[in-house]
């Protein structure tokens, strides 16, 4: 278990290793929080936030934790005193994340591709509305109904 943690360590600081230093990295998906736009399986590509500029709300963006990346659609960004907070949720998330600053923000989800294991490209397309209940509710069902079948 502690070569697992440590192999997913070391993946994690080369890859934002590789996006300080300008570089676009390609990571496999994981998890239901920004169903359906981008399902578990599939392969997305981020790139650093230098390329083109500030995000903007609706872009999904790739945010740093200490776990690793968390890949969320930025819904708002504040602006309180001078000081900018960007927010982003998942797609089918209940709520919203803290506020985070850009120093936060590894990067921005520029393109998909199709896997053998979610032949359907994400949807990365900006999207200011996704409708996080209808979402929630795909996402439950669909787990409820892998539950059952398995």
């Amino acid at each position: 278990m502690n070569n697992l943690r440590n192999n997913r360590a070391i993946l994690k600081d080369t890859g934002l290793t590789l996006l300080s230093e300008g570089k676009t990295i390609r990571i496999k998906a994981h998890g239901y929080s920004m169903y359906p736009s981008i399902k578990p399986g599939s392969m997305i590509l981020i790139e650093p936030l230098t390329i083109k500029g500030l995000p903007r709300p609706g872009e999904i963006i790739a945010i740093r934790r200490e776990q690793g990346l968390i890949v969320h659609r930025l819904s708002k960004i504040i602006n309180s005193n001078g000081i900018i907070s960007y927010i982003g949720r998942g797609d089918s998330n209940a709520i919203a994340d803290n506020p985070v600053n850009i120093d936060l923000i590894a990067g921005r989800i520029v393109r998909s591709e199709a896997t053998g294991e979610n032949p359907v490209p994400a949807d990365i397309r900006i999207n200011t509305r996704p409708n996080y209940l209808i979402n929630r509710i795909r996402v439950i069902v669909l787990l409820l109904f892998k539950k059952i079948h398995s």
